[in-house]
């Protein structure tokens, strides 16, 4: 398929409502061209390994796989991150929420006396499935994916509240994880418009109240990300509470 040769500067809804998943496809594998070939294998294999575990979900009126490639390329081009276990956890974020079971499955065999000491990861699959990522793209990779996966809910308390605590809790000790979520965010948040349906209040509902959370967690010293980057995320959580107010507090 041919894409014209402004597709590096496209934004990312344009090429998405374009060209879909082979124009964002096309747009990831210009952006990792700033990487050597060992960072771009990695990167790849990520890639590869998203598709496989989310190849039958879907976004509403597009399949998963868009989401996850925009979170990396937002990652790489407006944020300027070049550390590639950050942007493989950003391909990976949802795999050990979504798709436990199948990422365990993939982990190599364990040794007999491993694999049956109490406690062992094959005894929880959210556990197995990240030692899957660490087998594959190190501890690391492991332990960003994890501090971006929601844990079990409690029935008894308000959903919502209790995503607020764990992005809050979770991201407060991972600086490099609050770069994974907040583009994570924006694809939900600031993208809430490409929305169609029911779907649009909740989402509104559910990430209005993470705006000022995240404002406080990227504005913090040990974010580790530039003052212009920074000024651009503002820009977007702005962008994003805007529409959120257009959303949800219409005139009855």
């Amino acid at each position: 398929m041919e894409f014209p040769a402004y597709l590096a500067t496209m934004p990312m809804h344009a090429i998405t409502e374009i060209h879909g998943e082979p124009g964002l496809l096309a747009r990831f594998r210009l952006e990792i061209r700033a990487f050597d070939a060992a960072a771009r294998e990695r990167l790849t294999a990520a890639l590869d390994l998203a598709a496989e575990l989310h190849r039958d979900d879907r976004r509403v009126r597009e399949p998963y796989l868009n989401h996850l490639l925009r979170v990396a390329i937002r990652m790489m081009h407006h944020y300027q991150v070049r550390d590639v276990d950050v942007i493989v956890a950003g391909l990976l974020h949802d795999a050990v929420e979504d798709h436990p079971v199948e990422l365990a499955a993939l982990r190599r065999p364990q040794a007999p006396a491993a694999a049956h000491r109490p406690g062992a990861v094959g005894d929880d699959p959210t556990a197995a499935a990240l030692a899957t990522l660490a087998d594959r793209f190190g501890p690391r990779v492991a332990r960003l994916v994890g501090a971006v996966t929601n844990p079990p809910y409690d029935p008894e308390r308000d959903r919502h509240v209790q995503y607020r605590e764990h992005v809050a809790a979770s991201l407060d000790r991972e600086p490099w994880a609050r770069v994974i979520k907040i583009s994570d965010f924006t694809d939900n948040g600031v993208g809430v418009i490409h929305t169609v349906g029911p779907k649009v209040a909740r989402s509104a509902a559910k990430y209005r109240p993470l705006v000022p959370v995240f404002r406080d967690l990227i504005a913090r010293p040990d974010t580790p990300l530039s003052a212009p980057v920074k000024r651009h995320i503002f820009a977007q959580l702005d962008l994003a509470e805007e529409r959120f107010s257009a959303i949800l507090d219409q005139p009855n």
